[in-house]
């Protein structure tokens, strides 16, 4: 389904789910051994309680998130298999990637410096598919409303590209109890993830 590229061109393409469908890695593997691939990570505790969110506009009347986190809320035993809690176990996702392509491959990118510094994070993934840094600084202004970077469009074409209506939503409030025993559940695995990746995220 990709389509061909001319000389001098780059085909991209982007999805949510790739990274951690069980299957994807060997496919885009028989498509190409040498593609290159780029994921954005983000804090799993703030990605999953987004992904949550997300969900509540579209189905109002689920279960709270903390009813849908715990397999049991009294032990504290999370239910990591609930997608907005499975999808943030980076490490196991990206080990079914290096099973298939070098971490050279893979660049992964930070999905909080995407919005305190795009260009930076920007300039990394010109490097990465081996472009010359064409998208700088200038090329961004920050949306006070939404709290995300929008893209300036070329010199006289249309208004900005902001992050459409389903970004920069207020999230769903969430117990902070809740929030510490998330974040106890993810260090072991963050810390793997960070091993595996060779760059500490920082998150907490």
């Amino acid at each position: 389904m990709m389509p061909k590229a001319l000389d001098g061109q780059i085909v991209m393409e982007k999805t949510p789910r790739y990274f951690v469908t069980v299957e994807t890695p060997a496919r885009v593997h028989a498509m190409s051994q040498d593609v290159k691939l780029i994921v954005v990570v983000r804090d799993p505790v703030t990605r999953a309680i987004s992904d949550y969110t997300q969900i509540i506009s579209k189905t109002p009347d689920i279960p709270p998130f903390e009813s849908l986190a715990f397999k049991n809320r009294t032990t504290g035993q999370i239910d990591s298999l609930w997608s907005p809690l499975w999808i943030g176990l980076y490490a196991q996702h990206l080990e079914r990637w290096l099973a298939w392509f070098p971490r050279a491959q893979i660049h992964l990118v930070s999905g909080e410096r995407l919005i305190s510094d795009p260009a930076g994070e920007l300039g990394k993934v010109q490097d990465f598919l081996g472009l010359q840094r064409i998208v700088t600084d200038k090329h961004f202004y920050f949306n006070k409303t939404k709290g995300f970077p929008c893209l300036k469009k070329p010199e006289g074409s249309s208004k900005p590209h902001c992050l459409g209506k389903t970004k920069g939503r207020t999230h769903a409030s969430i117990d902070p109890e809740v929030m510490q025993r998330l974040r106890d559940f993810y260090k072991p695995h963050n810390r793997r993830f960070y091993q595996m990746a060779g760059q500490d995220f920082g998150w907490q």
